[in-house]
């Protein structure tokens, strides 16, 4: 009996050790940040002490928008700790999927089992897609349940837009990283790959929003297109949500292409 989408479901089961690892840190990363604000929110002390810091520093990090309940989401979970965690994992996933797997010699073995190197591709990256989701999706149900007791205000209509581009985000590093695994055979490559996505679009953002000399920086920068909205506080830009997802998709379309016209394992 031929099983449905084997290769995703290999995928899949066997890394739900390390999907509940990086779960674990998300949730540890909400219950951290989020009951924090009724104490440090709003209040003239929290004013204070960001009038207190460089600008150049608020700017980077994003704390001149910590004020108010979403901007403090925004930019402590979702735009800090929730980012790098989320990035590091899906980074990890995608290198290892196509690029580790001929690494280590087990791509040629599943190869010789009859299995078309795109069917390989689309599998490996339905997995990364449903484990970036299911994190994604975590992270929406835990700021949605402390919400009202952290008394942070956010409309749930904006938070279901940010964390589609919360998912989109460290999808398109994972992606990034599939792809080049893929592409080059070599998973220390997407490895490199994936980090540079992330890294160098919050270096953008954090140094296109010092000056307007710097400014076309932002273009440049996935973090921005994400999150230069506030889609916690203001709601999604979901044009730009698309374009996250559409690459993601034309990353993994590109990894399909350069798996099938090289020699696996040269």
């Amino acid at each position: 009996m031929t099983t449905t989408l084997p290769l995703f479901r290999r995928s899949f089961f066997d890394t739900w050790r390390s999907t509940l690892g990086w779960a674990a840190g998300l949730a540890a990363a909400a219950f951290l940040y989020l009951p924090l604000y009724p104490s440090i929110g709003g209040s003239a002390q929290m004013q204070d002490m960001i009038d207190a810091l460089p600008s150049e520093m608020t700017k980077a990090l994003n704390y001149d928008q910590i004020a108010t309940g979403p901007g403090y989401t925004q930019a402590t979970l979702f735009g800090l700790l929730g980012f790098l965690l989320m990035t590091i994992s899906s980074v990890a996933w995608g290198a290892a999927a196509v690029g580790g797997d001929e690494e280590s010699g087990q791509l040629e073995l599943t190869l010789a089992h009859s299995v078309k190197r795109v069917q390989v591709v689309l599998e490996r990256a339905l997995a990364l897609l449903l484990r970036v989701a299911l994190l994604a999706g975590l992270v929406f149900v835990l700021v949605l349940l402390l919400n009202g007791p952290s008394q942070l205000g956010i409309e749930p209509g904006n938070l279901l837009g940010a964390t589609v581009l919360f998912a989109g985000l460290a999808l398109l590093s994972g992606t990034a990283a599939l792809c080049a695994g893929a592409v080059t055979g070599r998973r220390t490559y997407g490895l490199a790959a994936g980090a540079a996505v992330g890294v160098l679009g919050y270096v953008f953002n954090a140094v296109g929003r010092q000056s307007k000399d710097v400014e076309w920086l932002l273009n440049l920068s996935p973090y921005h297109w994400a999150y230069g909205n506030s889609p916690v506080a203001n709601g999604a830009d979901w044009a730009a949500a698309g374009w996250l997802w559409s690459l993601s998709a034309a990353l993994v379309a590109l990894a399909a292409v350069g798996l099938e016209r090289r020699d696996v394992g040269a």
